[in-house]
This record gives structure tokens, sequence and C-alpha cells, in this order.
């Protein structure tokens, strides 16, 4: 299956739990090693394989394990900023997005006709 939008949170989950159970079983590693190695108890490793929720940190620690951390490279790349926004924002980095403020025009009052 391929990652995509229309896929629910639940699905994303099972088949990241999939994948991963797949690299374990590659690597030759049973679930109890692979907690172990991991620092994180077998039940867990069992949950996340199961495709259920668990804490990022869960998720980061078995990828460790699995030597499958430099994957996350392909999954979040290091953009980099483009030329014109480097100038723009004086060679500071983003923090956020502003938005242009709306006119609502409060103090006008109500339109009517024939102004």
């Amino acid at each position: 299956m391929k990652f995509s939008a229309e896929l629910t949170d639940v699905a994303v989950l099972r088949e990241i739990g999939l994948r991963l159970a797949r690299a374990r079983l590659e690597a030759g590693l049973t679930q109890a090693e692979t907690a172990q190695e991991a620092g994180v108890a077998k039940r867990t490793l069992e949950r996340l394989e199961a495709g259920r929720s668990v804490d990022s940190v869960v998720l980061i620690r078995v990828l460790r394990a699995l030597r499958l951390t430099g994957n996350l490279e392909s999954l979040l790349p290091d953009l980099p900023q483009s030329p014109v926004a480097l100038l723009k924002s004086k060679g500071r980095q983003r923090a956020r997005v502003r938005r242009p403020q709306k006119v609502t025009g409060k103090d006008e009052g109500p339109w009517k006709w024939g102004e």
C-alpha cells in the first residue's frame, strides 16, 4: 500500500506497523530482541506493529534499533529557503506565517442604498 492523503490515520498506522514488522523480520530479530535493543517493552513494540498509536519517541527508538533512522531524511527532507525568501527576510529564518488582516468595515456601519 502506498501512503496517500486519502488514507485514514488508522490505515497509515497499520501500514507503518506492517512495514516495521517486515523490517524486523528481514533483520532476523524477534520482537523481544528488538524491544530490548530499543529500550521499550515488548508489549509496546507489539502495539506499534499492530498499528496502534504509540509515543513518537517509541517509533524513533524502534527505527534506531532496526537501523532505519537514515530513512527519516526522505520523510522530512531539509528544504533550503528560496533565495527570494532569504532576500525578503534579510537573511533571517522564517518562524511563522502571517496573513494579511482583512478589512471588515466595522467603523463604517452597515451599507445602505443611495450612499
